[in-house]
């Protein structure tokens, strides 16, 4: 696996890699993505539709997203975006989150983390 890293140097993954931790860790959901990937843009959307708040990484945008998607790599074994994080675990990409909502599994860990207000399942107060 050493050619996916050979482009920049141990010190520039390492402080990537701690920007990309503190990230997840203080944030309730992370998605690092690309503006132009239709998988990202199918789980912003989903996440949209949803009404979930999130943080949102544009790779292709940053300017040290090369080193972030090499430190991510590293860190989660995971090189292809989206790559996402919910309430500090690494999630996965695309397949992932989708599976996750299809098994109505998305919503519950989302509002668990303060991501969105309420699931559907509880009742509206007034």
């Amino acid at each position: 696996m050493g050619g996916v890293f050979s482009s920049f140097s141990s010190e520039e993954i390492a402080m990537a890699l701690s920007k990309v931790k503190e990230m997840v860790t203080s944030n309730p959901v992370v998605v690092f993505s690309k503006t132009y990937c239709g998988y990202c843009n199918k789980v912003k959307q989903l996440l949209l539709q949803l009404n979930a708040t999130y943080k949102l990484v544009e790779l292709d945008v940053e300017s040290d997203g090369g080193e972030m998607q090499s430190a991510l790599a590293q860190w989660t074994g995971q090189r292809t975006v989206p790559n996402v994080f919910i309430g500090g675990k690494h999630i996965g990409g695309c397949d992932a989150v989708m599976a996750l909502n299809k098994e109505g599994k998305l919503v519950p860990l989302l509002a668990e983390v303060g991501a969105i207000a309420r699931t559907s399942s509880e009742p509206f107060i007034v």
